[in-house]
């Protein structure tokens, strides 16, 4: 892999003047520098935090060699995934992503119904996925109260209101305090790191000398969920795919960051980096000072809190470590929140300006069939996504979506009042959704030949490297779509059972089904707008221009590598 940028720091590239031929006006503030931008990837990640809160499904499924080398495995093929994405954010800077460079890149037949389906599926994704910040933080807090209180019995109802308090916390300060979102990042990323750190010198200096061996920590196999070996040890896998899932937040905060062609790349690919290095060393760390691996799997408590007190036999130490992680899932709500609200906002926007009115009533984005139908108008006399698209002329930032995300994310914590099950069946549909539109365009690449991106991107792979890296990825991608809907032990019940496909199932269904009913005829692809002579042509008169035209003339622009 070779990234292009260019070396003289002089270069300024004219981010908005390279947005603006992609047909997309600059509306959002370049607030966020790289390091705020690589903040808000990390914070969503957040890879250590995620591994602590998801080690006690993994230790039975493959034990700690399951651990530690399937976040290694995860890591080097969410790297080969994220390549070539990154390499097409080079190219293409906009904040709507993978639904974007589908459209961009797919056959003129299928490009409207590629790009229609893969922005559904990812922005479905993320909405769900901001469900999980604020489950396991309000996890992490009655984990705290049962280790402290074992009499205490925590309800449904607890678990909720904790989980609302994360999420309306995300809210205020995604609506109210914008303008400190990159410092408010930055801290996100200062905080994680520091934590990570501070955690893994105290349990190593707490329980000296009285550590694991090695082969324990590194080859130890444990099987206690009924699968085969080899089933139980891939499932362990999930830790690492979960952990690790979200990288694409670069490309949907990229409109916010300046010199964006050349810094977006690089944030993608660190933030997985970072990720992999933390959370080897975070496991290894924590794996060592296990002093019986049993009373972890089985703790009331959860694991976490149950391998800091094994390292250092102190209740009130094990709570001020577990703080840490409290408070990432603070800074990760606020981070997946963000991004949610620009892809929602940006996908949206490319509907209610491009979907006519029909008599089939469509759902214009996914979950809104159960409140929401929509007539769509090419003279923008639409109901409800029109709303949700606009950006806030006094805040910056798109309000109405963040309410809108916002009003989901409450929905789905009332269903954890009923059923934990279904709860965790959407919240993991939201990590094979995500790692599904990570996999259609490069695809869609290879498929057309693999060199259709322009040359002047400044980051570039080698055609080999790109071929290599992709079909890495893609495999990677099915492979984790089939695992994470198995059944997470044998014998398989009601209560066990993985209702993944499911969720995933409606998702898919409703995104290609609207498709067939309604956004064939009327979605026209991605946005476009061009200014001419200082006047933007927007609306029904460019309805009619459809992102392929644009972009196959562009290609035809550009000698192909």
């Amino acid at each position: 892999m070779e990234s292009q940028a260019p070396r003289d720091k002089n270069v300024h590239i004219d981010d908005s003047a390279a947005l603006e031929q992609l047909g997309h006006k600059q509306e959002l503030k370049r607030n966020f520098s790289k390091i705020s931008l690589l903040g808000l990837a990390f914070a969503i990640l957040n890879t250590w935090t995620a591994l602590s809160a998801s080690i006690s499904l993994a230790l039975p499924s493959g034990g700690p060699s399951s651990v530690i080398w399937g976040l290694m495995v995860a890591g080097i093929c969410n790297l080969c995934l994220a390549a070539p994405l990154a390499e097409m954010l080079s190219a293409y800077p906009t904040a709507g992503g993978q639904y974007h460079w589908a459209a961009l890149l797919a056959w003129p037949k299928w490009s409207r119904g590629i790009s229609y389906v893969t922005g559904w599926i990812n922005a479905a994704g993320y909405v769900v996925l901001t469900a999980t910040a604020p489950l396991l933080g309000s996890t992490f807090v009655t984990d705290a109260i049962t280790f402290m209180h074992p009499s205490y019995k925590a309800q449904a109802w607890h678990q909720f209101l904790i989980y609302l308090a994360f999420t309306l916390i995300a809210l205020v300060i995604n609506a109210f305090a914008t303008r400190l979102l990159p410092l408010f990042n930055k801290a996100a990323f200062l905080w994680s790191i520091s934590g990570f750190i501070i955690i893994s010198i105290t349990v190593l200096a707490c329980a000296a000398p009285d550590y694991q061996s090695g082969a324990f920590v590194y080859g130890k196999f444990i099987n206690e969920v009924g699968w085969p070996d080899g089933l139980a040890w891939m499932l362990g896998l999930l830790q690492g795919a979960f952990a690790l899932t979200g990288f694409d937040a670069a490309a949907h905060m990229i409109e916010e960051i300046p010199n964006a062609r050349v810094e977006g790349p690089r944030i993608m690919i660190w933030c997985i980096l970072i990720g992999m290095a933390s959370g080897f060393i975070f496991l290894s760390c924590l794996l060592f000072v296990v002093k019986d691996v049993q009373n972890v799997i089985e703790s009331p408590a959860g694991a976490l809190l149950q391998m800091y007190f094994d390292a250092t036999n102190s209740k009130a130490g094990s709570i001020c470590l577990l703080v840490f992680s409290i408070v990432c899932m603070v800074f990760t709500a606020t981070a997946i929140m963000t991004t949610s609200a620009r892809m929602v906002s940006k996908y949206l926007l490319n509907l209610s300006l491009q979907l006519s009115s029909c008599s089939f009533p469509c759902v214009v984005f996914l979950l809104t069939l159960f409140a929401q139908t929509y007539s769509f108008s090419r003279d923008r006399g639409l109901p409800f996504s029109h709303i949700w698209s606009k950006v806030h002329p006094t805040l910056d930032v798109p309000l109405n979506a963040l309410f809108w995300t916002t009003g989901w994310v409450i929905v789905f914590g009332l269903i954890l009042l009923g059923s934990s099950s279904a709860f965790n069946a959407i919240t993991a549909a939201s990590v094979v959704a995500l790692g599904v539109t990570y996999a259609i365009p490069p695809a869609i690449h290879l498929l057309r030949g693999g060199n259709l991106l322009p040359e002047d991107r400044p980051f570039k792979l080698s055609t080999p490297v790109r071929w290599v890296c992709s079909l890495v990825g893609i495999a990677w991608a099915i492979l984790t779509t089939v695992l994470f809907v198995f059944p997470p032990e044998l014998p398989v019940t009601p209560t066990n059972m993985n209702y993944c496909i499911a969720a995933f199932g409606v998702i898919l269904f409703l995104s290609v089904g609207t498709w067939i009913f309604d956004g064939r005829k009327h979605y026209k692809g991605p946005l476009i707008q061009m200014s001419m002579d200082g006047a933007t042509l927007e609306g029904a008169s460019m309805a009619e221009t459809t992102c392929t035209s644009n972009v196959e003339d562009d290609m035809k622009s550009h000698k192909p590598e």
